[in-house]
């Protein structure tokens, strides 16, 4: 039995890593989540192969994890999709940290435990827990259930994380000497669920991509930890995978702001409460358009770049906007996507989009390899992405994004931007974009002003 379940260890792991690489394409994802996921199925059958279990338990979490689980994932809309990862994201967290008490509870206190057993059970608790209620919070703020703006206690923020992160390491030593009272490692877990709640509060919307990020590899890294003091082999490969991509996600996520990841849990910018406006006493106008003269500009145009972001996602648009691009292209007109690595509300949410709608993934093009072709487009169409577009990052050193790298819209010879109103992006500030000589406004909702400028195309 113990050779069956080595062997059916070894394909479910080379299952993950097969299907992760086929996640690195649209093409490819679809299959490759299949695969990962049969890799995983078949490292829970080797693992209920190794011992005894309460079956009864283990049907009734299957049954309501199913029920649970299957309708949210299928029902879920695309523009709730970010809230969804950072939901099951946060469940995984939070079955570690019950699986730790769990240990604490089964093992007497770990009393004759071995010291790895101890350490990395302690180490799950807490960073379980911080993963559980951080989710839950960036849920809140993604789901607008809470505010999208930093709110924290300003500068006396890091000392109380400082001594809530203390606190809990301190019951973690009182609860691994082996035989102490339950209540050290309940302290534990509430202390590391307040700082998880603390943490992610002060961070805006803005950097919530990256937050997301961060917030799952901590969870694989709390999965390989728990796994390790179960003397489990999934566990352990599956959360240093996770773990260790999404770390180099979040590295490069990071980047693609300009910002240090400590920079970022310290405290981010941005929300969806700040009014719109630059507040210099400066009148500020923009220039509305129609379906009909978009449809012109785009008609005479060699080169149309089609700039995603979240409005996008929130009208649904990206079949109409697959409809117009094919019709251009038709017209001998080319068309590209640039895609910003933190535009919308998750890692790769613009690219998951596109691919729904079929979109070519040789259209799809990276922020570094598409910000030289802006100089030479005719026309960039810039749907609902705000801060992604804007040159303040560039221009203005008193801007909370400056440094940012983005997407250098404006450069091109004319920009149209589709939005519902002059409302800010998620980072809550203004963009000058807007105003700018060579931009023109397409107010309404995403789909029905693409589908009427595609109408309007039809008709040239």
């Amino acid at each position: 039995m113990d050779a069956l379940v080595a062997i059916l260890y070894i394909i479910a792991f080379s299952l993950f890593i097969y299907g992760l690489m086929g996640l690195t394409g649209p093409k490819t994802a679809v299959r490759g989540n299949w695969i990962a996921a049969a890799g995983m199925a078949l490292a829970v059958v080797a693992t209920l192969l190794q011992v005894q279990h309460n079956w009864l338990l283990i049907v009734i979490g299957l049954v309501v994890g199913t029920a649970l689980g299957v309708p949210s994932a299928r029902q879920v809309k695309m523009t709730a999709m970010p809230q969804m990862v950072a939901l099951f994201n946060g469940v995984g967290g939070g079955a570690v940290a019950l699986i730790a008490w769990s240990e604490f509870r089964t093992t007497d206190g770990f009393l004759a435990e071995p010291g790895h057993v101890i350490v990395a059970s302690m180490f799950a608790a807490i960073v379980g827990s911080i993963s559980f209620w951080g989710s839950l919070i960036a849920f809140g703020k993604l789901q607008e259930i809470l505010p999208g703006r930093p709110i924290g206690l300003g500068k006396a923020q890091q000392f109380v994380n400082g001594l809530l992160l203390l606190g809990a390491v301190v019951c973690a030593v009182v609860a691994g000497v082996g035989g102490a009272p339950q209540i050290w490692i309940v302290a534990l877990l509430v202390l590391a669920a307040v700082l998880g709640v603390l943490v992610v509060l002060p961070i805006g919307g803005a950097d919530m991509p990256v937050v997301i990020s961060l917030l799952n590899a901590l969870t694989g890294l709390s999965a390989a930890a728990a796994g390790l003091a179960l003397d489990n082999t999934a566990m352990i490969v599956a959360g240093m995978i996770v773990g260790a991509s999404g770390s180099i996600l979040t590295n490069l996520m990071a980047k693609a702001m300009n910002r240090s990841i400590p920079a970022i849990v310290a405290g981010g910018f941005g929300g969806t409460t700040t009014l719109p406006g630059a507040d210099d006493g400066v009148e500020r106008t923009v220039k509305s358009t129609s379906a009909a003269d978009a449809a012109i500009q785009m008609a005479y145009a060699s080169q149309v770049i089609v700039v995603p972001g979240y409005g996008m996602a929130v009208a649904q648009a990206q079949h109409a906007v697959k409809e117009m691009a094919d019709l251009l292209e038709a017209k001998g007109i080319e068309v590209k996507y640039a895609i910003h690595p933190v535009a919308g509300r998750m890692p790769g949410h613009m690219n998951v989009l596109l691919a729904e709608a079929d979109v070519s993934y040789d259209a799809l093009k990276e922020m570094d390899e598409i910000n030289g072709e802006f100089t030479r487009t005719d026309v960039t169409l810039v749907i609902g992405a705000n801060d992604v577009t804007n040159p303040a990052a560039r221009k203005d050193a008193s801007s909370p994004i400056y440094g940012m790298p983005i997407l250098n819209v404006d450069e091109s010879h004319s920009v149209i931007v589709l939005k519902r109103s002059m409302s800010s992006g998620f980072a809550g500030i203004d963009n000058p974009l807007f105003y700018a000589d060579n931009t023109s406004m397409l107010f309404g909702d995403a789909k029905k002003s693409v589908s009427e400028v595609t109408e309007e195309l039809k008709a040239l």
